[in-house]
C-alpha cells in the first residue's frame, strides 16, 4: 500500500524570522585534510595503496627514522579523508566533531586512531587541528568463507575530535545589516520587510527593506548603534506568516506521497482500470518411430491472454479537500505508480493546482 501524507501547515502564529532567513555573512566554513588512522586490527590499506606507505614513510622521516616505503608492509594503518564543519565566530581553543573516511583500499576502521591532522578551508588556511579515536558505529566481521557487515565500517567520527586554533572568517555586524531568505519567495521578503519596519519604526522612516524575493536589507536602528548583537536577537524572535508554493512530493522509490493542505482540486472525474496480458509459451517435444529416420523435434505452444479489470471511478466536486483525494485514491486501489499517473493527469487537466516533484 502507497503511503499519503497530508501536511498540515498551522501557520496562524506565524514562524519566527530565525526559521526563515539567516544574517549574510554568518555561516559555517568547510574544512578537510589528509591524514592517517593507526593501530587498525589487520584492516588497514593493502600494499597496493602507495600513498598510505608513502604517508607513513613521511611520518616516520620527520621523526627521524628513515625507511623506504617500497620496503614495507604494514596492514594496520590506513589513509583517510577528514572534514569539519568549521561555525561562525568559532574562536581557538573551541571544539568540533570531524568524520573521517578511508580513501585506499582499508575494510574497516574500528578501534583506529586518527593521527594529528591540519584542515584546511578554501583558502589554503590551516583553521583546525584533529586527532583523537574513530568512533565508526558499524564493524566487519570475517569467518570461514563468510562475511558480516553492519553500517558503514570505513567512515567514522571523532566528536570534539578537532581544536580550532584561528578564528573563523565571519563578518562582524556593522550599520548595514542583510537577511537571506532560505527560500526565495517576493512575498514572504515584504512581509519580513514589513514586519521588521512595524517592530522598530512604526511612526519613523522604514529601516528594512526587500531587495529581491530572497534578500532584506536592514538598516541599524541608531538606538541600536552600541548594541548591534541584541538587536540582531530581537529581530530573530519576530513571527512572520511565510508563504510557500504549493508542491506535491513523490518519492517513487519508498512509494511516499506528501500533499500540503491548501492544494486546490478542481471538479473532476477520475476512471481508473487495469489492463494485464499475459504471454505463456509451452515447449512439446515431438518423438520420431523406432527405426525411424525423423529426429526429435520442439514445438513451441504460444498462448496470449488478456485481462482487464473493469475501470473504477472517482468523482471530486467543488471545494474538494486533499483528505478526500487521498481516500479516493485508496479507496479504487491505486498503487504508488497509479498515484503518480494520477496525479500527473490531474496537473495536466487542470484540475490540481500545485506543483510535483519527484524525487
Amino acid at each position: 500500500m502507497p503511503v499519503l501524507l497530508c501536511a498540515t501547515i498551522f501557520g496562524a502564529s506565524g514562524t519566527r524570522l530565525k526559521e526563515l532567513a539567516s544574517w549574510e555573512g554568518i555561516r559555517d566554513n568547510q574544512l578537510m585534510g589528509y591524514g592517517l588512522i593507526v593501530g587498525l586490527a589487520g584492516t588497514g590499506d593493502k600494499p597496493t595503496t602507495v600513498f598510505s606507505a608513502q604517508t607513513l614513510a613521511n611520518l616516520l622521516q620527520r621523526m627521524g627514522v628513515s625507511i623506504n616505503p617500497t620496503q614495507i608492509t604494514v596492514r594496520n594503518t590506513a589513509s583517510v579523508m577528514v572534514t569539519a564543519t568549521l561555525p561562525p565566530y568559532a574562536q581557538p581553543g573551541t571544539r568540533i566533531d570531524i568524520t573521517a573516511g578511508a580513501i585506499g583500499d582499508s575494510s574497516n576502521l574500528q578501534g583506529g586512531m586518527l593521527l594529528l591532522t591540519p584542515l584546511k578551508a578554501a583558502d589554503g588556511k590551516t583553521y583546525a587541528v584533529a586527532q583523537g579515536n574513530v568512533l565508526t558505529g558499524g564493524f566487519l566481521a570475517r569467518g570461514a568463507g563468510a562475511t558480516q557487515t553492519v553500517n558503514h565500517p570505513t567512515v567514522g567520527r571523532i566528536p570534539d575530535g578537532a581544536i580550532v586554533e584561528q578564528a573563523s572568517p565571519s563578518q562582524l555586524p556593522g550599520q548595514k545589516l542583510k537577511l537571506q531568505l532560505r527560500q526565495a519567495d517576493f512575498t514572504t521578503a515584504a512581509r519580513v520587510a514589513e514586519a521588521v519596519n512595524q517592530h522598530f519604526a512604526p511612526n519613523g522612516p522604514p529601516v528594512a527593506r526587500a531587495e529581491s524575493s530572497a534578500l532584506v536589507t536592514v538598516d541599524l536602528p541608531t538606538s541600536y548603534t552600541s548594541r548591534p548583537v541584541e538587536f540582531m536577537a530581537e529581530t530573530e524572535s519576530l513571527t512572520v506568516e511565510a508563504d510557500h508554493l504549493e508542491k506535491i512530493v513523490i518519492n517513487e522509490k519508498t512509494g511516499t506521497i506528501v500533499l500540503g493542505k491548501d492544494v486546490k482540486i478542481s471538479p473532476v472525474a477520475i476512471i481508473h482500470g487495469n489492463l494485464g496480458v499475459e504471454v505463456r509459451t509451452t515447449l512439446q517435444v515431438s518423438q520420431p518411430k523406432p527405426l525411424s529416420n525423423g529426429t526429435t523435434a520442439v514445438t513451441p505452444q504460444t498462448a496470449v491472454k488478456a485481462k482487464e479489470e473493469k475501470a473504477k471511478s472517482v468523482v471530486l466536486d467543488q471545494g474538494a479537500t486533499v483528505e478526500q483525494l487521498v481516500r479516493a485514491l485508496q479507496a479504487i486501489g491505486s498503487t504508488p505508480r497509479d498515484i503518480i499517473a494520477i496525479l500527473q493527469n490531474m496537473r495536466t487537466a487542470g484540475a490540481l493546482d500545485a506543483e510535483i516533484e519527484v524525487i
